[in-house]
C-alpha cells in the first residue's frame, strides 16, 4: 500500500468497511470502491474526509484570494478572546493571575490605535497585494488525495523552523542596524507591554516580508495545498501567542525546551536586544542572546535576575551611540 507510514497503521485498524479501505483489494482499480478515507486505490488517509469538505467549493477553495482570506478570518478570530480578557475581564482572576506584566494595564486606547494600523496596513498594503495575486497568480491545483498524517506534520513544522530562521535573521539587523531599527521595526515597539492585536502591529515592509516568508516557507517541501494553507493557519497562532502577555499553563514553552512563546516574546519587547526568534529560542542560545522569561503573575524566576545583574554592567559600559539590553531607539508612543 501506497501512503505513509502513519496512514498505513490507522488503515489496518479500519480495514474492512465504509470508514476504511474496501474488503477487497484496495489496489485493485476496477473493483475499487471509494470510501471514506480513500478516494484512490492504495491512497489511505486520515485527514481525506477534511480535504474533501472542499468538495462543491472548488470555484473557491482554488482560487489565489482563498488562503488570504481564511488567514485574515482566523487572525481576527485569535485575537478577539484576548482582546476581551484585556478589556472587559480585569477583574477575571481565573483569567488574569496568568498575566506576565502584572503591572501594566491594556488600555482601550493602546488596543484602538493596534487595530487602526492593522486595519490600514491591510486595506492599504494588503488588499492590492490579494488583488494583484488573484489577478496574475494561477488557480491552485487541488489533487484528489489528501496528505498524508506525518507529511502533513512534519511539513509544517519544518516550514515553521526555516521561517524562524528567516526573521530570527531579519529581526536581529532590524535591531542591529540603527537605521532599520529606527524607521521600520521601532513601529513593533511602540509596545513594550505588548497585547494580542500587536502581532501586526508592523511597519507595512515588515508585514510583507513576514507574509512572504509565511507563504513559501512551505514551498521548500512542494507541500500539499491543505498543508500550506494549515501551515498559513499555524503560523498565525503562534505569533499570536507570542504577544497575548499570557503565560497559559497550556501553551508550547510549558512542555517543549525549545520553544520561546509568550514569556520570550514579552522579554523582548521589556529588552529589545534580547530573545529575537519569534518562535523556538536554539538561535538566541547559541547567540547568548536569550533572556528568560518573565512568568504568570509577574514572578521573575532567579535565572531572569541574575541575566538582568550580568547585563547591568555591559549596558552600563556600552560606548557612546550603542543602548543596553532594555533601551529602545524609539521612545514615541511606548504602551
Amino acid at each position: 500500500m501506497s501512503g505513509t507510514i502513519v496512514d498505513a497503521i490507522f488503515a489496518r485498524f479500519l480495514q474492512g468497511g465504509q470508514w476504511g479501505l474496501p474488503s477487497d483489494d484496495p489496489t485493485d482499480k476496477d473493483n475499487f470502491t471509494s470510501t471514506l478515507f480513500m478516494r484512490e486505490p492504495g491512497q489511505f488517509r486520515l485527514l481525506q474526509p477534511i480535504w474533501d469538505l472542499r468538495l462543491g467549493h472548488e470555484d473557491y477553495v482554488r482560487s489565489p484570494l482563498f488562503p488570504i482570506v481564511l488567514s485574515v478570518l482566523f487572525y481576527f478570530g485569535c485575537v478577539v478572546p484576548f482582546t476581551v480578557f484585556d478589556l472587559f475581564g480585569r477583574n477575571w482572576n481565573w483569567i488574569q493571575k496568568y498575566k506576565i506584566q502584572t503591572d501594566r494595564v491594556v488600555t482601550w486606547q493602546a488596543v484602538r490605535n493596534a487595530m487602526v494600523l492593522t486595519t490600514w496596513n491591510h486595506l492599504l498594503f494588503l488588499l492590492p497585494v490579494s488583488v494583484a495575486q488573484w489577478v496574475w497568480t494561477p488557480d491552485t491545483q487541488l489533487p484528489t488525495v489528501a496528505p498524508g498524517l506525518w507529511e502533513f506534520c512534519w511539513q509544517q513544522y519544518a516550514a515553521l523552523a526555516i521561517f524562524d530562521f528567516e526573521y530570527f535573521a531579519w529581526h536581529f539587523l532590524h535591531h542591529k542596524i540603527r537605521f532599520l531599527y529606527r524607521h521600520v521595526h521601532s513601529v513593533h515597539h511602540h509596545y513594550s507591554s505588548p497585547n494580542a492585536w500587536v502581532t501586526q502591529y508592523l511597519h507595512p515592509y515588515e508585514l510583507i516580508t513576514v507574509g512572504i516568508y509565511t507563504t513559501t516557507s512551505p514551498w521548500f517541501f512542494s507541500a500539499h495545498p491543505l498543508t500550506q494553507w494549515s501551515f498559513m493557519q499555524f503560523s498565525i497562532l503562534v505569533s499570536v501567542d507570542a504577544h497575548i502577555g499570557y503565560d497559559l499553563p497550556f501553551l508550547p514553552h510549558h512542555w517543549m525546551p525549545f520553544w520561546g512563546g509568550s514569556i520570550k516574546h514579552d522579554m523582548h519587547h521589556q529588552k529589545p536586544l534580547s530573545n529575537f526568534q519569534p518562535f523556538f529560542n536554539w538561535w538566541d542560545r547559541l547567540l547568548g542572546t536569550e533572556c528568560p522569561g518573565q512568568l504568570a503573575g509577574g514572578y521573575r524566576p532567579k535565572a531572569m535576575t541574575d541575566w538582568e545583574k550580568e547585563r547591568e554592567t555591559s549596558s552600563s559600559a556600552a560606548a557612546p551611540g550603542q543602548y543596553g539590553f532594555d533601551e529602545p531607539v524609539m521612545e514615541s508612543k511606548r504602551f
